[in-house]
Parts: C-alpha cells; structure tokens; sequence
C-alpha cells in the first residue's frame, strides 16, 4: 500500500480481486424512485440531449453507493436503461468518462472510480531524450517516468500511473498502469531510407519513437521530403511504433513550409466538417431584418474600429463621449453567439480549436470566413449584430456604472493604430480632415484613456516592456526581413477599452452569483519568490510583501529600476517567477493585472472562451439564473482546461513556425557578427538575443573561453572557476554566427574575437556590476 498526499486516497488494491459478476449487489439500490428522476442533473441532460441518460455526476455516485467495481451490465441495470439507444448512449458516456480519467477499466472490464485507488490519472508530456513526465489532472507535482516507462507512450497521451518511490533527485517516479487515450494519431516529420528500412523522424521533439514504415505503405514518397504517417500500430514496451505514409507534404525548403509543418505536428484543424458547413450554408453576407428586431440600435452612434494594418477580422467597435463627471465609453462586440447555437456542429468545431490560430503568413480561424470575415466582422459601413457593453467612468478613472445589451451597429471608419497615433499625437492635418467626423470621439477616447493609465498605476499593474516581431516575406514567399512592432498610445487606448470591458463582464457574474470562465493569473509559488529574493539580495534589493507579495509590490519594484543598467536582467527574471495566465471556474484574480476579478469578453470570434462568456451575459438578460444556465461550474472548469491547452498548442505552433523562419533568415548569415544581449542562462551554455532582429542562439559552454564554467541558477550566471568571467543574464555579448540547423529549429553562436579579447584582457577577477 502506498500513501501520498494530493491525488491519492489509501485505498486496497486487492479491489479486483472482488468478484464483478454477483448478482445480489444489483438488488441492494431501492426501487422507490428511478434512477432518471433521482438525478439531480435531469432538468440539464433533457435541455442537452433528445434522448438524456443519467449524468456524469450521478453515474460516479452510483458506483461510489456501489462500492466495488461494475461491469457494464450491472450498471445499466443499476441505472435503469433497457433501450439500445439508452444502451449506446452509456457506452459512449463510460468510455467518455474512461477517456477523460473520471473512471478506469481494471482486468475484468469493470468499472473503477479512479480516486478511489492509489493511482494518478493525468497528461504525459515527452521529452527529446526519451524520459517523460505525467501532469497530474488533479494537480500537485508532476510523475518522473524513466525511459523504459515511455517506450509505449507518445507525448500528449493520457495514462494512469501508479508512484513507485522517488529518484536520486527527490521525484516521484511512476510505473504506467493504463493507457487511456491515445492522442497521437499522426507524426509530421522527415522520411528516411536506411539500410532497405523506412522510417519517419517527427518533426516534433517531444515524440521519441521513430515511425517504422512498411516498405508496402511508401507511396510516391523521396529521401528526405516532409511527409505526414499515420500510426497504424501504437507503439509497445517492445515494439517501434509502426505506420504508413499519409501525405507527402512537400520538399524540405518549400515556402509555407514551416507553417505546414507547424499545423500538422500540433494537429491544428484546417478543414471545417461537412457538417459544419451544412449549418452555414443559410447564411448570407448581410444581417437579416429580423435578426435585429428587439435590439438597442446603436446604428447613428458614430462607433469605429480601430487595429492592425494587416488585421482580417474585427470583432470590437468603440465610442466615448464626455459627461460632465466624466465618460460615457461603449465597448461593442460581435455577437457570435447569435449565430453560434450550444450544441451545434458549428459550437462542437468552435470549442475543438479553441481558438485562432495567428502564422506569420496566414491564419488559422475559430470559425468559417463567412463569420470570422463576414457576418461577425465589424466591417465599416455595413449593419452588425453586437453584445454592447456601456460604461460610465469617473474622472478618477473609476468604472460608476455598466450595463450589457444586445444591439444592432454600424462601424463608421475602419482605422488603424497609426492612422490614430499620428492625428491624436502627430496632429496629422490629412487624416483629421478625412476623418473630422469621428476624430473629436477619438480625442475623448485619448482623454479618457490618459486617465485609465493613471489608475492602473495606483491599482498597481505590472508593466513589462517586452518587444514583438512581424515578417517580412517577399513575392516567392521567402523570409525577406523581421521588424519590431512598435505600440504606440492608439494600441494602448484599445487595450485598457477592452480591459475595462472585461472586467465589467467579470464583475457582473460575480454580482449575480453566475457560474462562468474568468482568465486567472494566480500569485507566484513560494519556490519561485525564494529563488526571486536571493536573486535580488545579490543585487541589493528586496521585494516585500513575505510570502504573499502584491501586484503592487512587482509594479513598486519594476519602477525603482527602471533606469538601471540592468533594468532588463531585472525584469526578466521577476516575469519568471510568476505564473501563466489560465481559464478557470474558480476566481482566484488575475495577480499581473492586479483585478480581483476578471475575463475574456471581447474577442468571441477568435476565442470560445469569450463566446461563453457571451452566452452567460446573455443567459442574465434573459431572466435566467445560475441553476438553469447551459453549464455547471464543473462543465465550465473543463471548457477552461481544454481552452488553456488549445490556448497553448497555438502559442507552440506559432513559435516552431517563427523558430524556422529565423533559422531560415539566418542561413545566409554564417561567420557574420552581431552584438545581443544574454537571454538565458543554462548547465549547458548561454542564449543570446541579437539586435535588431530578435532571433536567438545559444553559445554552448564548450564555446565558451578555456575554463570550466559552474552554473548558478539563482544568480542566473556561468562562473569560469580558473578566470573568474562571468556570463550573466542581461550581458551584453558579441557573437559570431556558427552553425544554423533548420530540423532542430537552432542557431549555434560563438564569441566573436573581440569579446573574447575584451574578456581575457579583463583579467581573473569578475565584472563589478553597478548597482
């Protein structure tokens, strides 16, 4: 018997050894109600489904009444359910509830509740050199699986793993129990021909095994071509995964190819369903007449959009006008859930992706053109369906009064950042003059917002300044350049616009007591802070706050060094320390922010978690309460989860396709110098930034000067033991371009001669750093 704390329950495993097939423990629930009206969760199933079951949450409490394991028979009897539809729609449910970890299937193919065992369900996540983790469902701290434990797992599969003890280096280590999900269907990578035997290497690191192909599954494919294999045989503890070639995407250096490759390796959907496009076959391009009966019309409000240059869709509209205590601002967004419907194949695709997905060179939309483009796009000049959020806000900067509504608009001018930068800050008299008839609400807007960045300073939220790329391609589709964007006070106008609007939304449902999706931030793990204060004591400086410090307390400390040297070193490792952003069920804040409650409200086409939000507001508007809205806090907590994961398979898939453009820009830069600024510090060496175009390299140790280098991941430095040099975040270098290796997405750097003379003229002692 083995005890651990959160995630484990003391249980006997001897549990299956319980027989499964007597009959009396079927006879032992009372006859006096049905089991379909004894579910507390009926009302909800009869709204979801034509032909409802019992729920998730009762079918648990059955088999924990129960008390041992049950094969299905005896659970449909227990349940009730004589019908084959009622018989097909269980074995969905259980093998729904098995893949999601919520039950486990033992030897004798009965059912367990899994936290009712000593055992782990959770995701695992692979690692390049073959080990793995397991990422427990219910939190605390994650599996170590050896090797020989991920011979029969991908990356990204669900198991159930039982602990084992702990390694040399204090982490618990695990032995897999079952496999429940399989979620590697595909591999994108490069095929090779060795010795008579095919075989594909996946382009994505974290999957270890490589793809046997069958010299009978080749097709037309050639050495070394992108390929995409299906696995036909999921790998064993004893056997190489085996597949056959799918897709022959395309030669090595194609243009597009590092998006193709991106798509594929993170299973992105392209192609909206058959079904998908039945529903929108109806639509048109403008907004039926009837659609807009009992709506607010908003259509002589001169609202305007304002985004990128490049931007596709648009999905927020703004106005402001001055009150004599202050601003009356309109925040209007596209009404997806107007022509989205809960349960539709359209809402099934939508959540499945979770989001949009932004290439460098193309997108990859939430939703169909007709939508995310038309309909749901607030085009100038043409009528929109939108959730309108009013608010009145203070000359303090404090939000008074809001409201939501659904409304009907009319954007007046689609207007860029700069366009709005250079006739609110520039003066540009063309642009003023061309747009005179919006430009006194864009300098009300430009008011109001000076005095929403006045009060998020005295609200204490953390101001990092980090720097973002655009691409540049030429005609062939060739990497031609890499920019900095540039944000100026018209980004920073629409950001605290919708800020504002998001946190009217999240403060709403916390009035009415309604269950829906807040974007958290939770504060930093105390490891973290410690690591965090040793760190600044180097440096002479101190974070308050004990083990709970404040949003306030990073902001007060961000801004003492703002003028520091090392200003950046600074602010990087503080971003560390914190956690990442997340949806969630549970309000716990947002700490970076400094909101005690907050959400996404403003972006439904190209996120689902905002079109929720829209449906709860909506559900409000409607009369309707928290007990009979659409989903319980437990639905809403996995739509969360599955969000957040979507939320970061889109953040990996952008950066492997912009990693490959840097390498691709950099190829024709070998033995060139540049100068840069350390980045990260490892065991292993040091990555570099470089000027001006913000591509990364590492510089290994072994690149370093003759010495041996000792890591300090506290100070975040490599110390030489015999010269005393120091490489430290936040240095500046200057390198030499190396190597460039397009497969492993990495640029190899070493010193250039000049750093390395500086250094060795510098003699043994350490850099004296200002403070």
């Amino acid at each position: 018997m083995l005890m651990r704390q959160k995630g484990l329950v003391k249980v006997t495993l001897a549990i299956n050894s319980v027989s499964s097939k007597d009959p009396k423990r079927v006879t032992k629930r009372s006859k006096e109600a049905s089991p379909r009206l004894a579910d507390p969760h009926r009302t909800r199933e009869a709204r979801k489904y034509a032909n409802p079951i019992p729920s998730r949450e009762f079918i648990l409490e059955t088999l924990t009444q129960a008390g041992v394991p049950l094969v299905f028979e005896e659970l449909r009897q227990l349940l009730e359910l004589d019908g084959e539809e009622d018989r097909i729609a269980l074995e969905r449910r259980l093998g729904a509830m098995v893949r999601d970890g919520q039950l486990v299937r033992n030897r004798k193919d009965a059912f367990c509740l899994v936290n009712r065992r000593d055992l782990i369900v959770g995701r695992v996540i692979g690692h390049q050199d073959g080990f793995g983790f397991l990422i427990p469902d219910e939190g605390g701290d994650d599996v170590y699986l050896v090797p020989r434990q991920m011979r029969a797992l991908f990356h990204n599969d669900r198991a159930v793993v039982r602990v084992t003890g702990r390694d040399a280096r204090g982490r618990l280590e695990g032995a897999v129990v079952e496999i429940l999900a399989r979620n590697t269907r595909t591999v994108v990578g490069r095929f090779y021909r060795e010795g008579g035997v095919g075989f594909v290497v996946p382009d994505n690191k974290r999957l270890a095994h490589d793809i046997i192909i069958p010299s009978d599954r080749l097709g037309e494919v050639e050495q070394g071509q992108i390929v995409v294999a299906e696995i036909t045989d999921q790998p064993t503890k004893r056997t190489q995964p085996i597949g056959r070639i799918l897709e022959v995407v395309g030669n090595h250096m194609a243009p597009g190819m590092e998006t193709d490759i991106a798509i594929r390796t993170h299973d992105l959907p392209v192609e909206f369903p058959e079904a998908v496009l039945a529903e929108i076959a109806g639509l048109g391009a403008e907004v039926p007449e009837a659609a807009k009966a009992g709506r607010v019309d908003l259509r002589k409000i001169p609202l305007v959009t304002i985004d990128g240059a490049d931007a596709r869709d648009f999905d927020d509209a703004v106005f402001c006008q001055r009150r004599p205590k202050g601003w009356r601002l309109l925040v209007c967004i596209a009404d997806v859930s107007a022509y989205v419907a809960p349960g539709s194949a359209l809402d099934t695709e939508a959540h499945g992706r979770g989001n949009s997905v932004y290439f460098p060179d193309r997108v990859i939309p939430m939703l169909p053109e007709i939508l995310s483009n038309g309909l749901c796009s607030i085009n100038p000049e043409v009528d929109r369906l939108c959730l309108s959020c009013e608010l009145l806000v203070g000359l303090d900067g404090k939000v008074t009064r809001s409201k939501f509504y659904p409304a009907v608009m009319r954007s007046q001018a689609r207007l860029t950042y700069d366009q709005v930068a250079a006739m609110l800050v520039d003066g540009d008299p063309d642009l003023c003059a061309r747009f005179a008839t919006v430009l006194p609400h864009l300098r009300e807007l430009h008011a109001l917002y000076q005095v929403l960045l006045q009060a998020r300073k005295e609200r204490g939220a953390i101001e990092f300044d980090t720097t973002e790329t655009r691409f540049e391609f030429t005609d062939q589709g060739r990497i031609a350049a890499i920019h900095p964007l540039i944000r100026n006070d018209a980004h920073r106008i629409i950001e605290e616009c919708m800020l504002a609007a998001n946190v009217a939304a999240a403060r709403y449902f916390e009035r009415q007591k309604m269950p829906a999706l807040f974007r958290i931030h939770e504060t930093p793990k105390e490891e973290k802070l410690n690591d965090l204060r040793q760190f600044l004591n180097e440096l002479g400086l101190t974070l308050p706050g004990g083990k709970k410090p404040t949003t306030q307390d990073y902001a007060a400390l961000l801004e003492s060094v703002r003028e520091r040297p090392d200003q950046r070193l600074i602010q990087t490792v503080l971003l560390r320390s914190m956690q990442q952003a997340m949806y969630s069920s549970d309000n716990v804040g947002h700490f970076g922010l400094a909101y005690p409650a907050y959400t996404h409200f403003t972006s439904p086409i190209r996120r689902y978690p905002d079109l929720i939000v829209h449906r709860a507001i909506k559900h409000l508007l409607d009369g309707g309460k928290a007990e009979d809205f659409d989903y319980t806090k437990t639905a809403l907590q996995g739509i969360g989860e599955h969000c957040s994961g979507t939320e970061r398979r889109a953040d990996e898939a952008t950066r492997d396709a912009e990693s490959w453009l840097k390498c691709e820009y950099m190829q024709d830069k070998l033995g060139e110098e540049f100068d840069g600024t350390i980045t990260s510090v490892n065991s292993f060496g040091i990555f570099v930034e470089l000027d001006g175009i913000y591509v990364d390299g590492l510089v290994h140790i072994t690149a370093l000067d003759n010495d041996y280098y000792h890591f300090d991941p506290i100070g975040h430095r490599l110390t030489g033991e015999r010269t005393g040099t120091v490489h430290r975040l936040g240095d500046r270098l200057r390198i030499q371009v190396a190597a460039v290796n397009l497969d492993e997405r990495k640029i190899d750097f070493v010193l250039a001669k000049s750093t390395e003379q500086a250094r060795s003229g510098s003699g043994s002692r350490p850099r004296r750093r200002k403070t």
